[in-house]
């Protein structure tokens, strides 16, 4: 028997959803193609405060060169991969609210516009690497969701799982909303805080780590992701007992809120780090994704133990299933 995976489309979802799953796959292709790319040419920066006086003009000329080349490679990434952040954030404006792509979208401004000026002017520093890595992570991790969400969006839940779900949603939603508010006014308090006391160069790349840990991104993978390892074990074991189903429900709730808290417990631990200037843009960024696999995996474990039959009933004449 097959089994239902993050990856899988439905056979039931329609040509509008394929093409934007599509599109979400190709911005998400884009955008860690370039970072690949823009990550090797920015390698002359990080050398350049090792390197001896006599090589300096020609490895100036270089980085010089290097950045023109990461704009250009960039600019796409800022202007097709994420333009669902920037549509996402315009609508979070109009309705005066604050949701999940405004501090994102802050974040990636605030590290590429002054990367551009920077470029085009010859002084200051770039953060081109760190915008595309955020880009492409964080596309990755809203990438895996949207998968989850079309894996069980379609799904016929009993009553009681219904409710279960709608619940674990609302929390998760309360959740993200009062953790991007938080974080958000800390970035604020950063960038007044650093800029009155060293200046908006040292203030820039400690806003920027503070804008990426604000993503809620894997607090909105932790419901879905969950709630597919419910759907994989009730489709492996359609005769569970009415008891077995309330156990499910149980660890299903255990590992959506274990996920849940978890991811904000480490987003939480990176604040003052970053609030102090030790994390550095992409080192936050890599935080974000790596905190984005941790549930996703939290979730594949959950479907292990539920689908998978244990080693003992391989011989079950053995008595000892």
């Amino acid at each position: 028997m097959s089994h239902p995976s993050i990856l899988a489309l439905p056979a039931d979802v329609g040509p509008a959803v394929r093409l934007v799953r599509r599109h979400a796959l190709v911005r998400l292709s884009l955008a860690w193609l370039a970072m690949m790319q823009v990550m090797m040419l920015a390698w002359p920066g990080y050398v350049r405060e090792a390197a001896s006086e006599l090589v300096l003009p020609t490895l100036d000329w270089a980085i010089a060169l290097m950045n023109d080349a990461s704009l250009a490679l960039t600019v796409p990434v800022v202007a097709y991969s994420a333009w669902p952040i920037w549509r996402g954030a315009w609508a979070d404006l109009r309705r005066r609210r604050v949701g999940m792509d405004l501090p994102v979208a802050l974040g990636i401004a605030a590290a590429f516009v002054p990367s551009a000026y920077a470029t085009f002017t010859g002084q200051g520093p770039v953060y081109f690497d760190s915008v595309t890595m955020f880009v492409a992570f964080l596309l990755t991790a809203r990438y895996l969701a949207l998968c989850a969400r079309l894996s069980v969006g379609g799904q016929r839940w009993p009553a009681a799982l219904q409710a279960e779900r709608r619940s674990l949603e609302r929390e998760a939603r309360r959740v993200g909303a009062g953790f991007v508010a938080v974080q958000l006014a800390l970035a604020a308090a950063a960038a007044l805080g650093w800029s009155w006391h060293a200046g908006l160069d040292e203030a820039l790349p400690v806003v920027v780590a503070m804008l990426v840990l604000s993503c809620p991104c894997a607090l909105s993978l932790s419901v879905p992701t969950a709630m597919l390892s419910l759907h994989a074990a009730a489709a492996r074991r359609p005769d569970m007992s009415r008891g077995q189903a309330r156990a499910l429900c149980a660890d299903v709730r255990r590992v959506a809120r274990t996920s849940l808290y978890g991811s904000l417990a480490w987003h939480l631990l990176m604040v003052p780090p970053a609030f102090f200037g030790w994390v550095q843009p992409w080192l936050a960024a890599a935080s974000m994704l790596a905190s984005s696999l941790a549930v996703a995996g939290n979730a594949w474990l959950l479907w292990r133990r539920q689908v998978e039959p244990p080693a003992a009933c391989a011989a079950p004449e053995a008595g000892r299933c």
